[in-house]
């Protein structure tokens, strides 16, 4: 087995073992889907699977300028428009729903959205914002249990308009320090309640969103994004035998899901823990962390993984599967132009 071996996903036969990781682009004027997205991702179709960037599940998780959402019937219209031209191209399409909680701004959000984590714990640095550039993260207001309850009912509402917008399936996006993965860090989650304090708790809305998923869209067709190292969004670095215990446990939680796609972050430790989780989930595993061609087929061939995904470089090379598998040289990208909006450094990368 190699990265270029199919493989059967779910619902979905896979070509290849290549997965375009999921990136945020910034293209979505108005939080609406739109044509040049849709040319986008039709470009990366040869992919075995397209993860979109972060999709917000609502209003409040709605924290960077120009990201989609999936909670309106415009923009289920406009991911439609785009799933269909994917499936048009023989791929395979994944919406990843991703919100954002503490890591926003109120000038990112739709009128009436607030920025809401676990608990009132400001994130360092800042957020861009188009209206005013860069700003301070602001101090979320800490959810009630109402706010937790709600924030749950809206992934499942999103994942509902997911499958009803064309999409194969979903990630829940729990790492990179977005809201879900604010729950399960003691470091943004600081609560007494039946969400924090143990790992347990702080594992337990992680597992109530994804059952409530599964039970909505079935469990093959809810995958979902951890990184158990990750230090995005401020958080420190946390001791390894505590990170382990947490995830093994969360792991065995999420068993009969689509699958776990593991992000490494580049942290030493990174590559056990994934072995670890991957053992407790029992199911597919996606790894994520700088993969080129020959580390992607050891990590598959060891049975270390089943697939691999990969970012930047499908960022400058829409045509990845095809150099990746020919040794054809990969051009380079554009950091620059990563979230500005119009074509350049997005859709006009050209195939070989």
């Amino acid at each position: 087995m190699n990265l270029f071996s199919p493989f059967t996903l779910g619902r979905m036969s896979l070509p290849n073992r290549l997965v375009m990781a999921p990136m945020t682009r910034s293209r979505a004027i108005g939080a609406i889907p739109n044509a040049l997205m849709r040319t986008y991702y039709t470009q990366r179709a040869t992919a075995g699977l397209i993860v979109t960037e972060g999709t917000a599940p609502s209003p409040n998780g709605q924290g960077y300028a120009r990201i989609p959402g999936l909670y309106s019937d415009g923009q289920i219209e406009g991911w439609r428009s785009i799933t269909d031209a994917v499936h048009a191209e023989g791929g395979r399409i994944v919406v990843q729903l991703m919100h954002t909680g503490r890591i926003g701004h109120a000038l990112n959000l739709p009128p009436g959205a607030r920025v809401l984590g676990p608990s009132a714990v400001a994130a360092g640095g800042t957020m861009y914002t188009d209206q005013q550039g860069p700003q301070p993260h602001p101090t979320p207001e800490a959810m009630t249990a109402a706010d937790v309850t709600r924030a749950r009912d809206e992934f499942v509402q999103a994942a509902k308009n997911a499958i009803a917008a064309g999409f194969d399936a979903i990630e829940l996006h729990s790492a990179n320090g977005y809201l879900l993965e604010q729950f399960l860090n003691p470091h943004s989650n600081r609560r007494d309640d039946a969400y924090g304090g143990s790992h347990e708790k702080r594992n337990a809305f992680v597992l109530e969103v994804a059952r409530a998923c599964a039970d909505a869209i079935g469990a093959d067709r809810v995958g979902i994004r951890l990184s158990p190292h990750g230090t995005n969004g401020d958080f420190p670095a946390r001791d390894t035998a505590e990170v382990r215990e947490q995830f093994v446990a969360l792991a065995r939680g999420l068993r009969g899901l689509l699958y776990v796609h593991v992000v490494g972050n580049g942290n030493p430790d990174a590559g056990q823990t994934a072995q670890l989780v991957r053992e407790a989930f029992g199911g597919p595993v996606i790894l994520n962390g700088g993969f080129d061609r020959a580390r992607a087929d050891a990590e598959i061939a060891a049975g270390h993984a089943d697939l691999v995904s990969i970012g930047r470089p499908y960022v400058s090379n829409p045509d990845l599967a095809a150099r990746l598998e020919k040794g054809t040289p990969l051009a380079p990208f554009r950091h620059e132009q990563f979230f500005t909006p119009g074509p350049e450094g997005y859709t006009d990368y050209a195939s070989t």
